[in-house]
Parts: structure tokens; C-alpha cells; sequence
């Protein structure tokens, strides 16, 4: 079991990983060894979360969820395999944390007295530039 909060755990069953080679520092080692990892979390149908926290989710996700609901995410930083493994594992359990906080709603206020008194002068003196902004007459 990953551990994301104290509400949220998920299966390590429900993630699958592959390993793609990594381009960047490694020397002959980036031609040999596949040390970039895709993880694979199926967002859809994942028991271990929420509703509210799956479409949240699937908003802050963008481009990495596929059309069947599958979070595609990638690690290539490193140059071991591990440490890329632990990368990716984190940026899942970052988005995730993320994903569970619902947004603050918006409170609705109105404009204070000041303030329209401040926008009403504002229009007043741009009123008066403009106005002395006529044809000069040319006297003869």
C-alpha cells in the first residue's frame, strides 16, 4: 500500500510501471539501460479514491489523463532506475494530495464607497484631458 494521506491509500496493484530509456547525462549508460519509468494509475476506475477527488483529479492531471481515465506520469531525472521509481510514486502522491483539498468558494462582495468614489473621479479626470483634446483653430 502507498500511503498519499490518512484518508487516501492506494494498492501498489492498482499502478503499473514500465521502464523507457532516458535521454540526458549517463554517458554510454543511456544506451544500454533503461533507467526512465512511466507509471501507469487508472483514475476511473480506482477504488481507493473518492469521487470528488477522482474529478478533481482528472482537472489537474490536463494532457496526462488519457481518454479511458488513465494518469500517465514520467520520471527521467535521475540516472537510476530507483530513484526515478521513488520520483514518480511522489509526483503521484503530490497530485493526488492536491486532488483532495477542494477549492476555497468564492465569497461575493461588493465594491466599498471609496472605491466607486475612486473609479467616479478616475472617469472624471480622463473626461476632462479628453475634453481639451479639440481641433486648434489656426488664427489668421
Amino acid at each position: 500500500m502507498i500511503r498519499i494521506t490518512d484518508r487516501i491509500s492506494i494498492d501498489e496493484g492498482e499502478i503499473s510501471e514500465s521502464f523507457i530509456r532516458a535521454s540526458g547525462p549517463g554517458g554510454q549508460n543511456v544506451n544500454k539501460v533503461s533507467t526512465a519509468v512511466q507509471l501507469r494509475f487508472d483514475v476511473r476506475n480506482s477504488p481507493s479514491l473518492p469521487e470528488d477527488v477522482k474529478a478533481r483529479l482528472a482537472r489537474l492531471a490536463g494532457r496526462r489523463l488519457t481518454q479511458d481515465g488513465v494518469l500517465v506520469l514520467t520520471a527521467r531525472r535521475h540516472r537510476s532506475q530507483e530513484r526515478n521509481r521513488q520520483d514518480v510514486i511522489e509526483a503521484l502522491a503530490d497530485l493526488i494530495r492536491r486532488a483532495e483539498t477542494p477549492p476555497v468558494r468564492r465569497r461575493k462582495t461588493r465594491p466599498t464607497l471609496a472605491s466607486k468614489e475612486r473609479r467616479l473621479e478616475a472617469k472624471s479626470q480622463r473626461s476632462r484631458i479628453k475634453r481639451h483634446r479639440g481641433n486648434v483653430r489656426a488664427e489668421e
